[in-house]
């Protein structure tokens, strides 16, 4: 019986183009501390810390540590300097970001989610916990499904483990108390979400922003439009 649900946010519960927020938000930053490091360089350095967060399995370190155990190498900048920049840039610029994406919130995915709760359901916000949990709310807002009692939301400060590493989704079990076989991950991203299927957990693959991920996708128990969902889910969770 299922019990949790998990949703991916971007391009299934908040529908935009990732590729086009992916270059607003590394613009928009880079210019944030253009005073203070050349933007390409920055960038290159985000993305490296970035990509050093994705391969870490290191269970006693979070995410957070180990994006800033190898972000400021090489920026000649300090920890203490960049924080409070990044802070006021997640409070101030990033909001902005909504503007360029044109984000309109997907009708049925607050309601949805309203419906599970009030149904006894445990709702998990499984992104992929390589943002703080400011840009993860503000990217919610942007969808129209915030402030509602989430069980959990994947952030970087809390996580230890990123998409597409089974053990992202072992941790989340593990926080949760509960079996594969009670849980359902939702998502559009044919290998980060639907990897969850490695460890029993059912899939549905939402369709309408679909990341097909090549050699490393998986198949999915379900599949279909975000309207196919919601009368899915309906249908199983009622």
């Amino acid at each position: 019986m299922i019990r949790a649900i998990l949703f991916d946010l971007d391009g299934t519960l908040v529908h935009y183009d990732y590729d086009t927020f992916v270059h607003a938000y590394l613009g928009a930053v880079a210019r944030k501390v253009a005073h203070l490091v050349e933007p390409k360089r920055f960038v290159k350095q985000l993305l490296a810390a970035t990509e050093a967060m994705i391969a870490s399995l290191d269970h006693t370190r979070t995410n957070m540590e180990v994006f800033w155990e190898y972000f400021p190498n090489g920026l000649d900048v300090s920890m203490e300097v960049l924080t409070p920049i990044l802070e006021e840039f997640y409070l101030q610029d990033f909001p902005r970001i909504q503007e360029v994406l044109q984000v309109a919130p997907v009708p049925a995915a607050r309601g949805l989610v309203e419906r599970l709760l009030t149904n006894g359901y445990e709702v998990v916000i499984a992104t992929n916990p390589v943002f703080p949990a400011i840009a993860i709310e503000e990217r919610m807002r942007w969808g129209g499904i915030d402030g509602l009692d989430y069980h959990l939301v994947t952030t970087y400060e809390t996580s230890r483990f990123c998409k597409p590493n089974v053990e992202y989704y072992a941790e989340i079990l593990e926080s949760m108390g509960r079996m594969p076989e009670e849980c359902i991950m939702i998502g559009n991203n044919t290998c980060e979400d639907l990897v969850a299927g490695d460890l029993g957990i059912k899939t549905y693959l939402v369709e309408d922003c679909l990341l097909d991920m090549g050699p490393f996708r998986r198949e999915p128990d379900y599949r279909g439009s975000f309207d196919d969902l919601v009368r899915f889910l309906e249908e199983k969770c009622s």
